[in-house]
């Protein structure tokens, strides 16, 4: 049995560290892309706070297996590369998009929140709205009992209002008869 080098021992804690430190990591098949399309993919990931890099499979292995997550090892086959974000609606956005034009990149699947995902997960999550949307969606699901509270409670006074001016309109009817 050989032994790691040190040079293959720091690949692999790098590896180990990156995925610990990341909210998602997705693992990516790259066949059939050119260099100009690599380069602009790096430069959407890269503008998003996405390490976009490419380690030795046998290395990648190891430092899955390290971290208890063997069963992503499986997305480790052919030519790949790792996305490490901590923003996992917008990495899997971005690779999906790219997928679409470039047919033979796509993701394999990852690492959510120390879980191991698959491919659908992560296109599933590509899938959902922008954070900003859902986060409106929230705050209108609260506000909405809140804003029928204001209404209610305005018509408390209009009500009473029309109520009194019913009233007086009786009492004047009465003193003219």
């Amino acid at each position: 049995m050989r032994l790691p080098t040190p040079e293959k021992e720091r690949v692999i804690a790098e590896i180990k560290e990156r995925i610990e430190r990341s909210e998602i990591v997705v693992i990516t098949r790259y066949i059939g892309i050119n260099v100009a399309q690599v380069t602009e993919l790096r430069k959407k990931l890269r503008s998003q706070g996405v390490l976009f890099k490419v380690y030795k499979n046998t290395l990648a292995k190891r430092a899955l297996d390290d971290l208890g997550l063997s069963a992503a090892s499986s997305f480790v086959e052919g030519p790949t590369v790792w996305a490490f974000s901590n923003d996992p609606a917008a990495v899997t956005k971005t690779l999906k998009e790219f997928a679409g034009t470039v047919e033979f990149v796509g993701m394999n699947g990852g690492v959510l929140g120390g879980q191991v995902v698959s491919s659908a997960e992560l296109t599933a999550l590509a899938d959902l709205p922008p954070r900003e949307v859902l986060l409106a969606q929230v705050v209108g699901t609260v506000a909405a009992p809140l804003r029928n509270l204001v209404g209610t409670l305005n018509a408390l006074p209009r009500n009473l209002v029309s109520v009194l001016d019913q009233i007086r309109k009786q009492k004047e009817e009465k003193e003219a008869a």
